[in-house]
């Protein structure tokens, strides 16, 4: 008879899970029977007749106590642990389910809506600290509703109250966290679908990912029968007979993905990610399931959605060799089982192992001495796991062929819709067409290059227009031997041009226009981020020779090289979006600073100066915060100091006022009017006081006054982003000093939640969004978020800061907006400035560009923007709610 360590796995997590020891504190009863070792999985201290959300968060409470040490002691192996884990959230979704119709519509039979279990939910192997993620669905013939209540809204409020009942927390703890964004396209879709159009979905329309993530699914709550119906329907989306070799690449290249996503997770050792390194829990779970996607179609029995029990059936098959399963499910159940402790000593979702004396920790709760001891027993099984899953990965690929009927059916199976143009356009290239390709060295390294770029061209949203910009971009090129020898020598660089010409349409414009851009791409300073304001400036000024027109063109050129290596920047992923957001503003800083200031000794050249006065300039919108992104226009508002009725005294005089306009429109002119060299940046001057209808440029005196007496709230609101970019230092501060006293209070008394949310109404009926994924203008997106920000700043007065970063920690800091905000800000950022490169319309671009973007963002997969997207701007919208009452009632 086995003898399991009640008392040594009590006494273990006492010392070493703070969790479980407050658990045992306030579960006296329970620890008593569990440290005599008495397991009892259903074991709670709720009552029949406490409210159903209270009774759940005793029962996940006393469940937690009970599989931990149940766990700890070893009565319980990894297939208990997660049986009883999944089991419980099955019976809290259901109870939730059933408790919110009841509410709604008492005595009514709980029919009509379901919840189908995906992940490790579906197969029931969820971890300690695990969220569930179910699709709700509901059949509108059978839901119980309200009288004059349509079923869809009756779905969406039963479906809300079930994630309240589970999700909020008290001082009992929570349920089960949900997460609902594996729905289809959850950024636009309700909570609840009707089961015939989530059916409709999975038969037309879902992606690779989506057949994956139905491996793993059952209906798990609420109306079995409905969610039988609704599986027996999709189950050929999910189970093909056809082989779907590009759908098993695409589960490869999300292997991948996720790989660079967590490049600092993936050597092992301390922080190691035992769920998405190299040789983690999820390479042994896609390398399941990419054999069950190829042959669970024609073998029913390779469809069982636990990890360990579809290693072994592929291996009973033949499918994959009997070592390789045994050495996957080892190391999965060595892997999950560590999971569980770093999950219970806080009841936190991660999955990394610490370091320093946290490691240690763990390893003692596993009851080895120390962090090193825990570290040997993983390391073999991970690195073999990783060999394993590496094995799948087919190498570099070869040449393609010369024939041309090879070489089309080739290019149309890689992607090409055209592939027979796309081999036509191949062979002019081999035959010399352009003159950079008629030397044999080059038509040689153009050989080496074409397997990495093609491929790479052929998964473009358009693969025709992507071959056509490289076909321009060989015809431009003087020479193309040195560009395709490094292209063959740094593979990466030829798949950054691939990548560049398929998805980011303003890089590869630009390309077309100045191939010599190209060169850029080469300097390895392209991938290094841009210096300060003031070392942009000494660089773009070049040799100053005081030839303004060629100083123009040096400032064009240099700030399209620099935006362009920003933009490759961030579609490589090699740059944070954020960092390039800065980089890009800082770079028009530096334009302003050496424009301006050229314009302004070319002005003087004829009109003089104006004695005692200076040009200031003001930079408002994502100039002033730093933050700009590739389409940018820049927001700027002209003074000047001094009297407005003084003149010139050049050999043309002018008076002040008239000087200065005319001045600020060669300003204007110099940083938007495009030459030889390029356009620079649209300019918009509409923040000016009293708009279009005031003069271009006003005294630093009127526009005190202005901003003190007759500005409206959004100008104000504006003005929180301000912040001089020209002028003396002496001219700025007094510039930034107006701009502090106006925000601290000298201005106008008003009812600024009102004006503010009646302001932001308007500006949707007359700018909706662009598409679905408008970062900006979508509800909850930028400007929900800016709105926020700078309400809260002038209602407290205080938190000002131009850079939205900085001052929402600031404001989060004294409590006046939620510490969520920073997060919502760079991710929505991060968005915004990635969809401006790959996708300017914001609308849902294709699973190429898809992937792009998650990189960008630093998710997984589309999936995870989509979801992430939806969470910010859920959370966007409370707080803005918040501050304008919008919510109440």
């Amino acid at each position: 008879m086995t003898v399991f360590d009640f008392e040594g796995a009590v006494a273990r997590a006492r010392d070493h899970a703070p969790f479980l020891a407050l658990l045992l504190d306030r579960e006296p009863v329970l620890a008593g029977q569990l440290a005599a070792g008495v397991l009892d999985i259903h074991a709670t201290s709720a009552t029949p007749d406490m409210p159903v959300a209270r009774q759940l968060r005793l029962d996940r409470r006393a469940l937690a106590l009970t599989v931990g040490i149940g766990d700890l002691a070893g009565a319980l192996d990894l297939t208990g642990v997660t049986h009883a884990l999944t089991d419980f959230a099955d019976r809290a979704l259901d109870r939730a389910i059933r408790a919110a119709i009841e509410e709604r519509t008492p005595g009514a039979e709980p029919r009509g809506f379901v919840a189908i279990a995906l992940g490790k939910q579906g197969s029931r192997e969820l971890n300690y600290s695990s969220d569930i993620d179910p699709i709700l669905l509901f059949d509108p013939r059978t839901l119980p509703h309200r009288p004059r209540e349509e079923p869809e809204e009756a779905a969406v409020r039963i479906a809300k109250r079930v994630v309240e009942l589970l999700q909020a927390r008290d001082g009992d703890g929570y349920v089960l966290r949900v997460d609902l964004r594996l729905r289809p396209s959850p950024e636009v879709t309700p909570i609840a679908l009707p089961v015939e159009g989530a059916i409709s979905y999975y038969e037309s329309q879902a992606l690779t990912w989506e057949r994956a993530a139905f491996i793993r699914s059952r209906a798990a709550a609420g109306d079995l029968a409905l969610g039988r119906y609704f599986l027996d329907a999709i189950r050929p989306f999910v189970w093909r007979r056809g082989l779907d070799f590009g759908a098993i690449g695409e589960i490869r290249d999300l292997s991948r993905r996720i790989r660079d996503h967590y490049a600092s997770g993936q050597g092992f050792g301390p922080g190691y990610d035992l769920k998405r390194g190299r040789g983690g829990i999820r390479e042994a779970e896609f390398f399941a399931q990419i054999h069950q996607m190829i042959h669970g179609g024609r073998d029913p029995a390779l469809r069982a959605p636990a990890t360990r029990d579809a290693l072994a059936a592929l291996a009973a098959a033949g499918w994959i060799e009997a070592d390789q399963a045994a050495a996957l499910t080892r190391s999965y159940t060595l892997l999950r089982t560590i999971e569980h402790r770093v999950q219970m000593i806080d009841d936190r979702q991660t999955h990394t192992l610490p370091t320093g004396e946290a490691l240690d920790r763990v390893a003692r709760l596993h009851g080895l001495a120390a962090g090193e001891d825990l570290l040997a027993l993983l390391r073999e099984p991970v690195e073999t796991a990783g060999r394993i899953y590496d094995a799948l990965d087919e190498g570099r690929p070869g040449g393609l062929p010369h024939e041309a009927h090879a070489l089309s059916a080739g290019l149309t199976d890689a992607g090409f819709a055209d592939g027979e143009g796309a081999a036509a356009r191949i062979a002019g290239w081999r035959a010399g067409r352009y003159p950079a390709l008629r030397s044999p060295a080059a038509r040689a390294a153009l050989e080496a290059v074409l397997p990495v770029l093609m491929p790479a061209l052929a998964g473009a949203p358009d693969s025709a227009a992507a071959l056509l910009r490289l076909d321009r971009l060989l015809e431009r090129l003087s020479s193309a031997i040195n560009i395709l020898r490094l292209l063959e020598a740094r593979p990466g660089l030829a798949s950054l041009l691939a990548t560049i010409l398929s998805h980011a349409a303003p890089l590869a414009d630009a390309l077309a226009v100045r191939p010599e851009l190209i060169d850029w791409l080469i300097d390895a300073s392209a991938f290094e981020p841009l210096g300060s304001v003031d070392e942009l400036a000494i660089e773009l000024r070049g040799d100053d020779a005081g030839d303004y027109q060629a100083l123009l063109d040096h400032v064009r050129r240099l700030v399209g090289e620099k935006r362009f290596a920003l933009g490759s920047q961030v579609v490589a992923g090699v740059s944070d979006p954020l960092d390039a957001a800065a980089g890009y503003a800082r770079l028009a800083e530096a334009a302003i600073a050496v424009l301006a200031a050229a314009t302004v000794a070319e002005f003087a050249r004829s009109h003089g100066r104006v004695p005692g006065s200076e040009l200031v300039v003001l930079a408002f919108g994502r100039a002033g915060g730093g933050a700009l992104t590739h389409a940018s226009d820049l927001d700027l508002v002209y003074l000047f100091t001094g009297d407005f009725a003084g003149e010139s005294d050049g050999a043309k005089p002018l008076g002040a006022t008239l000087y200065y306009n005319r001045l600020a429109q060669r300003i204007t002119a110099a940083l938007s009017v495009p030459t030889a060299a390029g356009p620079l940046y649209p300019v918009d001057t509409r923040l000016r006081p009293s708009g279009t209808q005031g003069p271009l440029v006003v005294s630093l005196d009127s526009f005190a006054r202005y901003q003190r007496e007759e500005a409206w709230t959004w100008e104000h609101m504006a003005l929180a982003r301000a912040r001089p970019v020209f002028g003396s230092p002496s001219a700025r501060a007094a510039a930034a000093a107006v701009i502090a006293d106006v925000l601290g209070g000298a201005r106008p008394d008003r009812d600024l939640a009102r004006e503010a949310a009646t302001m932001r109404a308007e500006m949707a009926r007359h700018k909706p969004p662009t598409g679905p994924l408008d970062a900006k203008l979508l509800p909850g997106g930028l400007v929900d978020l800016e709105f926020t920000v700078h309400l809260a700043q002038l209602c407290h007065r205080t938190g000002f800061d131009p850079n939205l970063s900085r001052a929402i920690a600031a404001l989060a800091e004294e409590g006046l907006l939620p510490p969520g905000l920073g997060a919502a800000h760079d991710l929505l950022t991060r968005l915004l400035v990635t969809l401006r490169l790959v996708a300017p319309d914001a609308a849902v671009p294709p699973p190429a560009t898809q992937a792009l973007i998650a990189r960008a963002l630093g998710l997984a997969d589309w999936a995870a923007v989509l979801a992430a997207l939806a969470a910010t701007r859920q959370e966007v919208e409370a707080a803005w709610n918040g501050m304008t009452g919008a919510g109440d009632g």
